[in-house]
């Protein structure tokens, strides 16, 4: 086979690119229905919900094809929604915090202090919740937290408070104690994947150098999982962003989140801006996860073990 030369460099003959395609291709086959589905369940809706958002309601409630910003400039207008937002990316990044903080100390002591039979055991415990009803789990809250509930007459039957108290429930700390009981198995099986790999014979050596506990802790180990770390953060912040269940039965109007908000403008017909409002929690989430994905490059040491 000859090939052809240009300007003194070999051009790969037609026959060996075209079979280089139908390869690519092949290879990519797999990935098309998955493609597919992920278009028309995902990026249809998306794709329909911005051009609603665009559009306006009259005074019947019909939305009109009228295009314009004003759904999106009313958002930005009004101190409310404005501080509904900070109030709910406060919310999720507590809420994140207390469980990255909680589930380091669990998954630690689980890799390295308990046998994997007995690890996987206590693992498999704390994703016993997930098999009952979502609903069912934050009921059970309302009946732990509520003015009669379990709390209060324990706290009252201890002497400890005169009458049941309010204090923790229909508000905030309501609110941040359920979504941190929900979403804390999440991180704790993601950084339970990345403990169990890690060599802890480094966090010995590095004591044997001179390293205080907590110092080895924090420079040697943290590092090394952060992949994990940055995932549980995602795997629960993100979905908080859009916690809509928890606010209203738990927080009542006080404990009310940016989803509440949404809900609220389409169960009103107020469908342009609640798919504006929604539309900017969905850049809020893309822009997000684009910071995190910078910081999850291919260096995590663990995972190369």
């Amino acid at each position: 086979m000859t090939a052809e030369v240009v300007t003194g460099v070999e051009a790969a003959p037609v026959a060996v690119v075209s079979r280089g395609r139908s390869a690519r291709l092949r290879e990519l086959a797999p990935f098309i229905p998955a493609a597919l589905l992920l278009g028309i369940l995902f990026f249809l809706p998306l794709g329909v919900m911005f051009i609603f958002s665009l559009w306006t309601t009259n005074a019947n409630l019909d939305i009109v094809p009228v295009w314009n910003l004003d759904n999106y400039a009313q958002f930005f207008n009004s101190s409310a929604y404005v501080r509904t937002l900070g109030k709910t990316v406060i919310m999720g990044a507590a809420v994140t915090a207390i469980c990255l903080v909680i589930a380091v100390a669990v998954a630690y002591f689980l890799a390295r202090y308990i046998s994997r039979r007995w690890a996987r055991l206590a693992l498999l415990v704390i994703i016993v919740p997930f098999w009952s009803s979502y609903l069912l789990r934050v009921y059970s809250w309302q009946a732990i937290l509520g003015e009669k509930g379990a709390l209060n007459q324990l706290l009252v039957g201890l002497g400890l408070i005169a009458e049941p108290s309010r204090l923790f429930v229909y508000n905030d700390i309501g609110t941040f104690i359920v979504l941190t009981y929900v979403y804390m198995p999440f991180a704790i099986l993601v950084l339970y994947a990345s403990l169990e790999r890690f060599d802890y014979t480094q966090l010995t050596a590095a004591q044997d150098l001179g390293a205080s506990p907590s110092r080895a802790f924090r420079y040697i180990l943290l590092p090394q999982i952060r992949p994990g770390l940055i995932t549980a953060a995602i795997f629960v912040f993100i979905p908080i962003l859009g916690e809509f269940l928890t606010p209203s039965m738990v927080g009542g109007a006080s404990g009310l989140l940016i989803a509440n908000l949404i809900q609220t403008f389409f169960k009103n017909a107020l469908v342009p801006q609640g798919a504006a409002l929604g539309f900017l929690i969905v850049a809020f989430v893309t822009v997000l996860l684009v910071v995190f994905r910078k910081y999850l490059r291919v260096e995590d040491v663990y995972a190369r073990g």
